[in-house]
Order: C-alpha cells, then structure tokens, then sequence
C-alpha cells in the first residue's frame, strides 16, 4: 500500500488507521518496523498509531532512553527507536526478551541497526520525505501482516 501525507496530522492518521484495523487477539505478538530517514515521519505516524489505541501520554521518540512501554489495555506496545544503537549487543541490557511473546505489540524505529536481534516484522513502513509531503509504503512480511493490511485498506 503506498500513500502520501501533507501533513503530521495526516501522518498521524495513517498511523491511526492502522491502529484501528490492528489484530485484537491479546494472545498475539506482532512487529511493525518503521524506516525513513531522519524527519521522515516514523514518530508522527506511531504517535497516531499510539493515540488511537488509547494512549494520551505524550509520544515522543525514545532516541535517549530507547524504548517506551504504553499499556493498551489488553495488550502492550512496546516502542523502540533504535536510532542511536552503537552495536547490536547493546539491545541485551534493556531486556528484550521479556517482552517479545504474547501480548505485546512492537513498534520499532531504526529496526536496521538491530535486525539480527529483532522479532521478524508483521509489518514494514517505509516513510520517505519530500518537497510535496511523506511518501508512507507499508507491505506485509507475513500472515498476520497481509491480514492487517487488508483491514487497513478495507
């Protein structure tokens, strides 16, 4: 699925979009990876993401702290932005292997710097930025994946 935004508010949206098309098994775990270059959108779109799901914290990227855990309720997303990632083995500190199974959702920003090391994604958006907005691709890696899609596009 390819389309363009203007906007952080239409970003936003497509983010909600997915959201709201998302798996409801609680008995579930799934990946999305989101890639693009700095200021392409990877934020704005899993703040979208994040809001319709119920979150009202303020999403910001956890380029820092590297990952933020938002309680959905039935589910956990957890978010990660791998942004700043020196080496792949720097992930085993933060525990990551308590939260892959399920019940969690993973949002993971940067997933390139850690592949080796990641759940495989459900999911892959791809924002690129331009002079006329965001260009977001989002394609399905597996089952689950065409599955939400589909529901996405429906």
């Amino acid at each position: 699925m390819r389309s363009w935004t203007r906007s952080a508010a239409e970003t936003e949206a497509q983010g909600a979009r997915f959201a709201r098309a998302r798996p409801r098994n609680a008995d579930l775990f799934a990946a999305i990876y989101l890639s693009g270059d700095l200021g392409a959108g990877k934020t704005t779109w899993t703040r979208g993401f994040l809001a319709a799901c119920g979150v009202t914290a303020v999403v910001r990227s956890p380029t820092y702290t590297l990952l933020e855990l938002y309680d959905l309720g039935t589910v956990h997303a957890l978010h990660l932005d791998l942004y700043r990632l020196q080496d792949e083995s720097e992930l085993e500190a933060l525990g990551l292997r308590d939260w892959a199974q399920s019940g969690y959702l993973w949002l993971i920003e940067w997933p390139d710097r850690a592949a080796g090391r990641l759940p495989a994604p459900d999911l892959r958006v791809t924002l690129t930025a331009s002079m006329q907005g965001h260009e977001i691709t989002v394609a399905a890696a597996t089952v689950l994946g065409e599955e939400w899609l589909a529901r996405a596009q429906a």
